[in-house]
């Protein structure tokens, strides 16, 4: 189920919600540790946002043998080992979220999703002005308008 050429949905939060990724260094450590990690467990990162007090990531299976949960724990594995060497403290909650794609899914649409999230959390006015959001695969400042959106299940209000 989290191995192969499936599409990923995946938020990690920090612990308590703390906002450290507000500051700077940290928010850009991740964002390395995402480039360097979805290349050695083979996985694309169309969408990637990292929020003050989370991350959200759209990645999809590059081979056979990419492997989901393999990939997300070093990824917090080695940021969460960087982070305590610098502040002694534990960086990220021991789950994350995630949502396999189905064929209803529009990848275009959950990228957007993600990019839009400091405009929702109203960081910024403009998703393109975020400093924390990109892609690995195209150029997201063109791609972030899809024709159709896209709204997490969990999100999603019951009819009543």
């Amino acid at each position: 189920m989290y191995v192969g050429q499936s599409w990923y949905f995946v938020t990690m939060c920090s612990v308590g919600r703390r906002r450290v990724f507000a500051n700077s260094c940290n928010a850009i450590d991740v964002v390395e540790a995402v480039r360097k990690h979805s290349i050695a467990h083979w996985f694309a990162v169309h969408a990637y946002c990292v929020m003050p007090d989370h991350f959200h990531g759209l990645f999809s299976g590059m081979e056979p043998a990419s492997d989901l949960l393999a990939f997300v724990k070093n990824l917090k594995k080695t940021t969460s080992c960087a982070y305590r060497v610098r502040r002694g403290e534990t960086l990220w909650q021991k789950k994350f979220y995630d949502h396999i794609l189905k064929a209803r899914d529009n990848p275009a649409g959950v990228a957007a999703y993600i990019w839009m999230n400091p405009v929702r959390k109203g960081l910024c006015s403009d998703a393109r002005d975020y400093p924390f959001s990109g892609s690995f695969t195209l150029d997201w400042k063109t791609a972030i308008a899809p024709a159709e959106a896209w709204t997490p299940a969990w999100k999603k209000k019951l009819p009543a």
